[in-house]
């Protein structure tokens, strides 16, 4: 029995218990609690019950989400519990005002910013698999989110797509080598 997730765009990929518990892991350090052993045990009880429930498979992001913020809030964690959804909304928010721009400053040409678009290059034109595809286009996302721009150049997010994709290779190559 698998578990999978529907994302934010609407792609599926399988469930990973380590993303929860980095999540609760994250939020318990920026709360000031980085207590790994309290986030093992949430996201073990969040996984647990995911496993148990007898409904759908597939679950959505916003589904874990939630969850992970009750398990915070009712297990004392109520900083932790805030502070991650104001992680999440300030992440929203930051992906709806972060519009593309081709390599001229005309306005028309300016586009949401959607991180998926990454990954289906990746995908097509490189022919790397979609979950390291969705890997490097995150790690992409994240520069760029912290870069706190309104407006990026396609150039922009080609050289560090393509200065992340040239990392993760190597670093799988590497550990390929060491295996």
């Amino acid at each position: 029995m698998r578990i999978r997730v529907m994302k934010t765009d609407r792609t599926i990929e399988p469930y990973l218990h380590t993303k929860v518990l980095g999540t609760f892991h994250q939020a318990l350090s920026e709360a000031g609690t980085g207590d790994l052993f309290a986030a093992e045990q949430m996201a073990e009880a969040v996984t647990f019950y995911l496993y148990s429930r007898p409904e759908s498979r597939t679950i959505s992001t916003d589904e874990i989400h939630l969850m992970a913020q009750a398990v915070l809030r009712d297990t004392g964690f109520a900083t932790a519990a805030h502070l991650l959804n104001d992680h999440r909304i300030g992440r929203k928010l930051r992906r709806k005002r972060l519009v593309v721009v081709e390599e001229t400053t005309d306005q028309d040409d300016a586009r949401p910013w959607d991180k998926s678009d990454i990954v289906e290059t990746l995908v097509k034109q490189y022919r790397l698999n979609r979950p390291l595809a969705r890997v490097i286009a995150g790690s992409v996302e994240e520069k760029i989110l912290r870069m706190g721009l309104s407006r990026i150049r396609k150039r922009l997010i080609r050289e560090l797509v393509d200065t992340e994709t040239e990392t993760m290779l190597r670093a799988e190559e590497q550990l390929k080598i060491t295996l």
